[in-house]
């Protein structure tokens, strides 16, 4: 059987943690897509106001198989 892949990128945001971030893109990403493969994160950064970390945020590849 033959298959093409397809790439998205993708940013998730979470004031949590980056594991939350990753699951916050992740679920979003699975409302929409079907056949998802694999996930690969490029980067992760932090929004800093006042001293604090406001946010965590996870740039990320989304893998799917493309449907025939």
């Amino acid at each position: 059987m033959e298959r093409v892949a397809r790439v998205s990128e993708i940013i998730g945001a979470s004031p949590v943690s980056f594991d939350d971030a990753i699951k916050v893109g992740f679920d979003r990403a699975n409302r929409t897509l079907r056949g998802i493969t694999g996930l690969r994160i490029l980067e992760q950064r932090v929004s800093v106001e006042d001293g604090e970390i406001k946010e965590y945020r996870v740039r990320m590849e989304i893998i799917f198989v493309l449907e025939t």
